[in-house]
């Protein structure tokens, strides 16, 4: 096996609640996607004993999973245009500032 293809050590080594906590800090809009996805689910799932009669459970189901998709890919897109912000346009921005502002 190719030495640099190998799983890194410190990732057996760290504690599930670091690993967690690592997780949470690299993609925070994950996070809050699959926590909107437990939530809408769980919601609709709750309001389930009152939709309409006429709507059959199928449909119902169908609408629970697109909104909570719609959810976690808005989540995603917001973390990723901001990871872009962050990484492209801030550092431009504050190199302009300093350039027409002058110390």
């Amino acid at each position: 096996m190719d030495p640099s293809r190998s799983i890194p050590q410190d990732t057996f080594e760290q504690p599930e609640e670091s690993k967690l906590g690592r997780k949470i800090r690299e993609s925070p809009f994950m996070v809050a996607g699959l926590g909107g996805l437990v939530g809408i689910v769980g919601y609709n799932l709750y309001q389930l004993k009152n939709k309409p009669k006429e709507v059959p459970l199928s449909l119902y189901l169908i609408h629970m999973r697109v909104g909570a998709q719609g959810f976690v890919v808005s989540c995603l897109t917001l973390g990723v245009c901001y990871q872009m912000y962050k990484e492209h346009l801030r550092p431009k921005i504050e190199k302009w500032r300093e350039a027409s502002h002058p110390k």
